[in-house]
């Protein structure tokens, strides 16, 4: 081994970069006033490092600051993550958005919540009306190999009158004022930002517009656009949305934020000149810019929403899974089916669910308390009835039958627990069980935003 000892290296013809082709062994340190180049680096490294590190590094990297991006195939150990935006898990203020619950049903021609949780479909001024329903997704597609199931499909009707000026369908998403004000979201600052993502499938190639409107205070609009989807293709839309000093969100379980996302909404409703992707006030005719109407007029054409997440900060992270139980007791908060008659064990013969045991107050009234399993969002629910046969036993007796009209409340309504009161049966005895005695019956309650 030769050695060469010197005192100092100067570039060649005046520059300012040393290149060392090798591999450059020192005993101490070497300290340069502008760069060194070289195949490799062993050792600490003191100082700024501009540019990417393409290799591999070991030991500390203690002196990583400011905002860099760091991109590894590899497995990141490290003491504590900490966040500085948003959270690592509950990132989602969205519930259900991966269309798992669907506690009413599966599939409705009504306008509302009628299938997926928290979803409503809501459409007016059609000739014919469209399809709401819970759907699954098909496999080998993106939102499938990213772990979606389900989706909430809207299939249109046939609008043979065309496009009316007060005509609409969209999916509409309603959140508690609260869960935004509690979010870390610093909402009157325009350097903070929530990102809101979703899968979206049309059958018909167009554009389409969105809108989210903050209620409380001074009331709030921000449109958006989905941008040109290619006609039976699944596409991820994000939405980076800035705070506004004019976003007033209370610290209460009232609607708080509503997004939207239209199949078509008519002119009576829309402006040509409402600009997207800003904070405007908000005004029942400038919901967003004037729509095409091409989906809303051709017959049967279909619209495909799953995987809608809502997170605080400016980037868009993959969606938080929750699961199947999970996302129900979160969803019973807002709607708590309590029995149903399509929920026998496979292979029965009967289709019963039961209610409640009550007892008879008067010899033609029954009393049924009924305990619910989550807290409701308000005491003020209301009660949900599906058209069908309910059924009195008592012990020794015979069954008695009623519907859904011989069902009310007595009064004693609150966040837990409810007081049905059933008419139209009689009994000589003191108690017995109140149940839901075919598939069409159904008992619930409704506290949906």
């Amino acid at each position: 081994m030769s050695i060469l000892n010197v005192n100092k290296i100067n570039p060649v013809g005046g520059g300012s970069t040393i290149t060392i082709a090798g591999i450059a062994s020192v005993t101490n340190n070497i300290s340069v006033g502008n760069s060194v180049t070289a195949g490799s680096f062993v050792g600490p490294i003191e100082g700024n490092v501009t540019g990417n590190v393409t290799g591999n590094v070991t030991g500390d990297a203690t002196g990583l600051s400011g905002n860099p991006s760091i991109n590894t195939t590899g497995i990141v150990t490290a003491t504590s993550f900490v966040p500085t935006v948003g959270q690592l898990s509950h990132r989602n203020l969205i519930i259900n958005g991966a269309m798992l619950i669907s506690q009413r049903g599966t599939s409705s021609t009504s306008s509302g919540y009628h299938t997926v949780d928290r979803f409503a479909v809501q459409f007016g001024g059609t000739d014919e009306a469209a399809t709401q329903a819970q759907v699954d997704v098909a496999s080998g597609t993106s939102p499938y190999t990213n772990g979606f199931r389900k989706a909430l499909k809207i299939t249109n009707g046939n609008q043979s009158s065309g496009a009316g000026a007060a005509d609409y369908i969209r999916y509409r998403i309603r959140l508690e004022a609260q869960d935004i004000a509690n979010s870390g979201w610093n909402y009157t600052s325009s350097s903070s930002y929530i990102t809101l993502s979703f899968w979206i499938k049309s059958s018909v190639a167009q554009n389409f517009y969105g809108h989210l409107h903050a209620v409380d205070g001074t009331q709030q609009g921000y449109p958006f656009e989905t941008g040109s989807l290619t006609a039976d293709t699944w596409t991820k839309i994000t939405k980076t949305i800035p705070g506004n000093s004019n976003l007033t969100f209370n610290n209460d379980n009232a609607l708080g934020l509503e997004i939207s996302i239209y199949g078509y909404l008519g002119t009576d409703y829309t402006a040509s000149g409402v600009s997207s992707n800003a904070w405007a006030a908000w005004s029942s005719s400038t919901y967003t810019t004037d729509q095409t109407s091409t989906w809303w007029t051709t017959n049967d054409a279909t619209l495909e929403l799953t995987g809608v997440q809502l997170e605080v900060g400016s980037v868009a992270t993959p969606f938080e899974h929750r699961s199947y139980g999970e996302e129900l007791i979160r969803c019973k908060r807002y709607f708590n089916m309590v029995a149903d008659g399509i929920e026998a064990r496979s292979g029965s013969s009967r289709s019963e669910g039961v209610i409640g045991n009550g007892f008879f107050w008067q010899s033609t009234r029954m009393m049924v308390p009924v305990k619910f399993q989550v807290t409701m969002r308000t005491p003020d629910w209301t009660l949900y009835k599906k058209n069908g046969e309910y059924r009195y036993y008592a012990n020794g007796q015979s069954n008695q039958t009623c519907t859904q009209n011989d069902i009310g409340l007595n009064g004693q309504e609150g966040l837990n627990s409810a007081h049905l009161n059933i008419t139209n049966i009689s009994s000589s005895s003191a108690a017995g069980m109140f149940f839901v005695h075919d598939v069409n019956a159904a008992l619930g309650f409704d506290a949906e935003l």
